[in-house]
């Protein structure tokens, strides 16, 4: 007369362990497959030069391969790709002019029905590439590029990265009202100089002492873009320290941030393919999803 209980028994204990070792997988499964997706950026969002170029305007340089697209392909969401080369905040609310044609203004992209945003911005509104320019020092000795940016007692790049995080606030304001049911994030810059050390003079122009500096300079826009996004209900991105011993001073193959003179396709101090393909795993990290899915 039990055994039809114990038989129940088993199997509803049968059915319960099945369903301890089913909803695992289930929850690891990727949650943005089919989601609207839009990336809004600068070049290190566009990844100029590692790949085929992708939509309009041409000279916004945006590479087939950028981590929007990789994220995309490995997370099943759905694209809208409107990153430019050169980019700063301002430009995702206006028109931008390249070198070819003109970028729209990028919030154009959100909308109500937009389920996932990331923005990497911010990087051209304190003078990346005047920065870049400005450090090379034709000595090893001394920190000319921070007696540059500190003179007169005052850094104007913290004084720069400073104003930023307002812009950063205002940001995510837009982007909310735009797209009010998306997941946004808010993605960080990747380890350009090494994490520690003196650099690689003369394989990279800048001194002990400046490699220190912009070393710092780096950190702060970081932490800058990280506490907006925790004031703005945004997620961070970390993409430092997953690229720690792939900055500009190390070999080639092993290299995914290029140097003043770039061995692989990329912007000179910009990410190559394989950078490309570490700050898509960063993404989809932070998303949950298996960077291979």
């Amino acid at each position: 007369m039990r055994r039809p209980v114990v038989l129940r028994l088993l199997v509803a204990l049968g059915i319960g362990l099945l369903g301890v070792l089913v909803a695992p997988v289930a929850m690891g499964a990727p949650t943005t497959a089919g989601q609207a997706y839009v990336a809004l950026g600068d070049s290190y969002t566009a990844s100029p030069l590692t790949g085929p170029i992708a939509g309009t305007p041409p000279g916004c340089l945006r590479s087939a391969n950028n981590y929007p697209h990789l994220v995309a392909e490995r997370s099943g969401a759905r694209l809208t790709d409107v990153s430019c080369s050169g980019a700063q905040t301002r430009d995702l609310a206006a028109p931008q002019q390249t070198s070819s044609g003109v970028n729209p203004p990028q919030y154009d992209a959100l909308g109500p029905g937009t389920q996932l945003v990331t923005v990497g911005i911010g990087g051209n509104d304190i003078g990346f590439g005047e920065i870049v320019q400005s450090c090379v020092s034709p000595s090893p000795f001394g920190t000319p590029c921070r007696d540059r940016w500190t003179a007169g007692g005052t850094d104007q790049l913290e004084q720069r990265i400073d104003t930023l995080a307002g812009r950063l606030g205002d940001v995510l304001d837009e982007v909310d009202s735009r797209a009010p049911d998306a997941r946004v994030l808010l993605i960080g810059y990747p380890s350009v100089l090494p994490a520690q050390g003196p650099g690689c003079y003369p394989v990279v122009p800048y001194t002990a002492g400046d490699v220190e500096y912009l070393r710092g300079v780096l950190g702060h826009l970081n932490e800058t873009i990280a506490d907006a996004a925790a004031e703005g209900d945004a997620t961070y991105v970390d993409t430092f320290t997953p690229t720690v011993g792939h900055d500009v001073c190390t070999l080639p193959g092993t290299r995914w941030i290029e140097g003043l003179v770039p061995t692989a396709p990329a912007l000179p101090v910009h990410p190559n393919a394989a950078g490309s393909d570490a700050l898509a795993r960063a993404v989809l990290a932070t998303l949950g999803v298996p960077a291979a899915a």
